[in-house]
């Protein structure tokens, strides 16, 4: 069941994508008077069609293979390398005869669509799910800097005004990959300026132990979100709320991971105490020698009755969700970089399909999946307009040489140029598919 919702996630994430995406092309297309032969979700390799229909000049239909889609637009080279069509003389209603500047537009429609669709994502998401916000104003005390800000010269009590010398204004930028991928803070310590330098690759720290290890506002509560079945807790009489005041007798106060306080206690048995319905409840339960005891749990900063939360408007949701969105393209911009240089290795970075099922995960929660949907959105994007053959971006770069230059390429020079981006792109997913089944079953 668990790999079926996995599934069935991926599928309907994909196909929101993809359909917007080849949307993008269609209807700019159509609006220069350029024919569009067939509209696909997902590849018909082979002719093999789950279902298809005709209406006007347009086969639409969805193929077998989920990894893509696309729209064959008359008098266009792409990955059907349809020669035959191309001896012939250019029709007016052919994507060859239009000027430079049309064809450009059509190419970049399907990124452009992408990109709307990610910020509509991120803007919904912060309006619908996440409803408010703390105000960078509102810390008037200023932060609490837990192991790995205060490793980096972090103090309790910063209050941190600027970003790369930019002002913010959601208290939650400074967990966010603007800080995450390196920074330089500005800090304001006993009425001094400070000035506070965050690594380039501080976010693999913060993946491995989460960012709740970084900064802060406070206490940490831990609330017991679900007590697994049969598990350890359960024998002990946890139950899900509760929230966990001491372990072996030393309070939580300022502690941000759980999984070292519960490994220290590895193979024996410890007591604990938790709070429920106002009341201090004493238990006793045994640690695994992995250092757990059955349940999942949530760390939440105690600051809702402290601050002032600031409300989302359409406007301020739609604001933020805009940079949120191009800050996650800025963030995969920075990682394939990092891929390039050496610093990271792509079979840690790239994921292919059962990565990215995996990613959405084995309960359907539709909260994540809007936020992973709208990332793999500008992700989307952002692949597609890189310059490589038989992508978009391949096909812009021809075009904007073309524009300038007023020499337009050879169909020979076209169809040569996809044979080889569809080499690279079939080698990249041909080592994504290898990656996936690699690390997912193999290692």
């Amino acid at each position: 069941m668990e790999g079926l919702i996995m599934t069935a996630q991926l599928i309907l994430g994909l196909s929101i994508l993809v359909t917007l995406h080849e949307l993008g092309h269609y209807l700019a297309a159509r609006a220069f008077g350029i024919k569009v032969e067939k509209f696909y979700l997902f590849f018909d390799a082979w002719g093999i069609k789950l279902f298809k229909f005709q209406k006007g000049d347009t086969e639409y239909g969805v193929g077998w293979l989920p990894l893509g889609g696309y729209v064959k637009i008359a008098g266009m080279i792409d990955e059907s390398l349809d020669k035959e069509q191309m001896k012939a003389e250019p029709e007016p209603w052919e994507f060859r005869a239009k000027p430079a500047w049309q064809r450009l537009i059509v190419m970049v429609a399907g990124v452009t669509m992408n990109i709307i669709l990610g910020i509509a994502i991120f803007s919904a998401s912060l309006l619908h799910y996440e409803k408010q916000y703390l105000p960078k104003d509102e810390v008037k005390d200023g932060i609490v800097a837990y192991k790995l800000g205060y490793d980096l010269g972090l103090r309790d009590g910063d209050k941190i005004t600027e970003i790369d010398g930019k002002d913010f204004e959601r208290f939650n930028d400074l967990l966010s990959t603007r800080v995450l991928f390196g920074a330089t803070l500005t800090v304001k310590r006993d009425g001094e300026t400070e000035y506070v330098e965050i690594p380039d690759d501080f976010y693999k720290t913060v993946t491995k132990v989460g960012r709740n290890q970084f900064i802060g506002l406070g206490q940490i509560d831990f609330v017991i979100q679900k007590v697994l079945e049969d598990g350890k807790a359960e024998a002990a009489g946890f139950k899900d709320g509760d929230k966990i005041v001491s372990i072996g007798g030393e309070e939580l106060h300022g502690v941000v991971n759980l999984k070292d306080e519960l490994a220290k206690y590895k193979g024996a048995n410890v007591d604990l105490v938790v709070l429920r319905d106002d009341a201090e409840v004493e238990l006793n339960t045994e640690v695994t020698e992995e250092g757990t005891i059955g349940i999942s749990y949530n760390a939440i900063p105690d600051v809702v009755n402290r601050y002032n939360f600031k409300n989302y408007t359409i406007g301020s949701a739609l604001k933020f969700g805009t940079s949120d969105a191009v800050e996650s393209l800025v963030a995969n911009a920075k990682g394939l970089g990092k891929v390039f240089s050496g610093e990271e290795k792509a079979t840690d970075s790239i994921q292919g399909p059962i990565g990215i099922a995996k990613i959405y995960g084995p309960v359907w929660d539709w909260r994540k999946f809007w936020a992973i949907t709208g990332l793999l959105s500008m992700i989307l994007a952002f692949m597609n307009i890189l310059p490589i053959p038989a992508l978009d971006g391949g096909h812009v770069i021809f075009l904007l040489i073309e524009t300038f230059t007023r020499k337009k390429f050879s169909d020979n020079f076209m169809e040569k140029s996809q044979i080889v981006g569809m080499v690279i792109l079939i080698s990249l997913m041909a080592f994504a598919f290898g990656n996936d089944i690699w690390k997912h079953w193999l290692n």
